[in-house]
């Protein structure tokens, strides 16, 4: 690579980057659909024929957001439910991975909490897509797990789409708790008791 072609490509990684930031700081108190890509242009401080050359729409660049925030994730996810040790630690650790996405990325996890049932339906079909594939690999380890051996296939989907859910919903109140100033650890305490209990019923569940 040329010196030359290094300096473009460093260039169009920052202004792609600037968009993205810029768009994220709009997004903090609007949604998607009601923000356009000339505002998220002279937010990056770029013109908007530059918006074009990085993402061909503003669904793009939702996307890319979505990606952004949870692509990553799948393999950490992996590893804990690969992880030796009972059901409440890894309960743990899959809280504490949850919060430690509010902290890294919150402007991300709002965008996510917001965008989930809005009205920008790519955006919407990448996030539920995201969803479903964190819900396939935990169905793939409950149903390697002795506890849920006999389980049938629905019973299987129907618990890991539960814990999803769940994980998406501890998100969505460490964040409130966050823009509200007030201690994670009553959200921490009550998402870890939420997962025991959802441990317990699984053990005493009849297919």
């Amino acid at each position: 690579m040329s010196a030359n072609t290094g300096v473009r490509e460093a260039r169009r990684r920052r202004t792609r980057r600037a968009l993205l930031d810029a768009a994220l700081a709009q997004l903090e108190e609007r949604s998607l659909g009601s923000l356009g890509l000339r505002e998220v242009a002279r937010a990056a401080g770029v013109a908007p024929t530059a918006f074009y050359r990085h993402f061909r729409g503003m669904d793009e660049l939702g996307i890319t957001l979505v990606e952004e925030a949870l692509a990553s994730l799948h393999t950490t996810v992996r590893g804990v439910l690969a992880s030796t040790g009972d059901a409440e630690r890894r309960g743990d650790a899959a809280v504490r991975l949850v919060a430690e996405l509010v902290r890294s990325r919150p402007g991300h996890v709002r965008f996510l909490v917001r965008e989930r049932h809005g009205g920008v339906t790519a955006v919407r079909e990448a996030i539920a897509g995201q969803l479903d594939a964190f819900a396939a690999e935990i169905g793939a380890a409950l149903a390697a797990d002795p506890a849920g051996a006999d389980w049938p296939a629905a019973d299987v989907a129907m618990l890991s789409r539960l814990l999803v859910d769940h994980m998406f919903m501890t998100a969505s109140a460490c964040l409130t708790a966050s823009l509200r100033g007030e201690d994670w650890s009553a959200v921490i305490s009550t998402a870890r008791g939420q997962l025991r209990l959802i441990h317990l019923g699984r053990l005493h569940w009849q297919p």
